[in-house]
């Protein structure tokens, strides 16, 4: 039987933040989970978000139902026998699948008025990675950037060709269709919601074209002042971390980009090491990671923030090197030293095997240490392990006061997988 302990992390430095990076320190207690006497013997756990940007309290709701039915999904595959890639992408499937997330049906139009989307997924224990950018005609980008995971892992193709990992556009479209994976037509995956946006973005850019050739100074500042409003409630990419019972983890993420996007725009959820990041322990590493991020594309791919937040990760205490991570590699990157509003978010789990001394050599023990962190008004996250009745959300926020893109974020928590084999009389 497994059973899952929860406990909050350590928060000791929250009285006083740095000046320079105004941040908000909270802790998620989570309620400690009934083991399944049920169970196969499967476990795991499962980290999901929906986007940092701002979600509204009207619609907390249906991004919470989002998430549960998410880590749902995945926790459902864990206890199946999955390992963390199946699971991962499982989750991703039905977040792709919501019409409130930006990704898959429902994604924000480009400027052309069509869907295109970004997606990728990365598998901790081969180090396997797979993604496409820029597609267009598939509902669920994340089943195509597994199946070049997974084709990849085959081998080299014939003549001695290296299989891809990394397609775009039409030719992601067709390798997709011709892999078995059914093509939707694009103006089926635009909602009611997506398509309203994309005319009121639309109209705003009009404007915004005639104030630049300077035709209205006061509908200039009109127009800043709707940019200031409504820029941070573009929610951008959704996402999942898994960790398997046998300690693997995986990764994966998918976005329909930012909304008016130019054709073409390839961002940060296809981009190795910026969208997501999964890496096992080894010699090297004493933890396993893994990493989804969300927010603006471009500062992401320029900072490579996934797998920088992974490195950090490998430090003794994980809350501190997060913190850390975002305010050096993220908030005052030198890569993004020409912004004043930095716009990002990550979720992240580490875990490693026990090292404490257990009754039986039999039982085993994995500590899974879950975080998230954002510099956007808001993110919304869900998490699960194989053994809870349900999941648990939760849509973090900056404190009062806090500026979006100059303040940070940083929550989570501890979970402690134990493996108790069930005896047979």
């Amino acid at each position: 039987m497994w059973r899952v302990m929860e406990t909050p992390l350590n928060c000791a430095e929250e009285q006083q933040p740095p000046p320079a990076f105004p941040a908000s320190w909270s802790t998620v207690t989570p309620q400690e989970s009934t083991p399944d006497r049920n169970d196969k013997g499967n476990v795991g756990f499962v980290l999901v978000h929906a986007g940092a940007g701002y979600h509204s309290e009207s619609k907390a709701k249906e991004y919470k139902h989002v998430c549960k039915r998410a880590c749902q999904r995945a926790v459902d595959r864990l206890k199946a026998g999955a390992l963390a890639v199946d699971a991962v992408t499982a989750a991703l499937v039905e977040l792709e699948d919501s019409p409130f997330t930006n990704a898959g049906m429902g994604s924000n139009l480009n400027l052309s008025g069509e869907i295109e989307c970004d997606a990728s997924i990365m598998d901790g224990k081969s180090l396997r990675y797979g993604a496409v950018g820029a597609v267009s005609g598939i509902n669920n980008p994340v089943l195509v950037a597994n199946r070049l995971l997974s084709e990849a892992q085959k081998g080299k193709l014939s003549a001695g060709r290296i299989p891809p990992c990394f397609l775009v556009g039409r030719g992601a479209h067709d390798w997709a269709v011709n892999h078995g994976i059914p093509p939707c037509p694009s103006e089926k995956m635009a909602t009611k919601f997506s398509l309203s946006a994309y005319k009121r973005n639309k109209h705003k850019m009009e404007l915004a074209e005639k104030v630049d050739t300077g035709f209205n100074h006061h509908s200039k500042k009109r127009r800043q002042a709707s940019e200031t409003e409504n820029g941070s409630g573009l929610l951008d990419t959704v996402g999942a971390i898994v960790v398997d019972r046998e300690g693997n983890v995986a990764a994966a993420v998918s976005s329909g980009g930012l909304a008016m996007k130019h054709p073409g725009r390839v961002g940060q959820a296809a981009h190795h090491g910026c969208g997501c990041w999964a890496e096992n322990t080894s010699t090297l590493n004493p933890y396993s990671t893994a990493v989804s991020t969300s927010g603006c594309g471009e500062h992401l791919i320029r900072t490579m923030l996934a797998r920088e937040c992974s490195s950090a990760m490998q430090c003794e205490d994980a809350h501190q090197a997060l913190l850390e991570a975002m305010q050096n590699k993220f908030i005052s990157s030198p890569f993004l030293a020409s912004e004043d509003c930095v716009l990002g978010g990550v979720i992240v789990l580490r875990c490693c095997r026990c090292s404490d001394a257990q009754p039986s050599p039999d039982i085993q023990a994995i500590l899974v240490e879950f975080l998230w962190s954002h510099t956007t008004e808001s993110m919304c996250v869900g998490y699960m392990s194989a053994q809870d009745g349900k999941a648990k959300t939760h849509i973090s926020r900056l404190p009062p006061g806090a500026v979006a893109g100059q303040s940070l974020a940083i929550e989570g928590g501890v979970c402690r997988l134990v493996n108790t084999p069930t005896t047979v009389d």
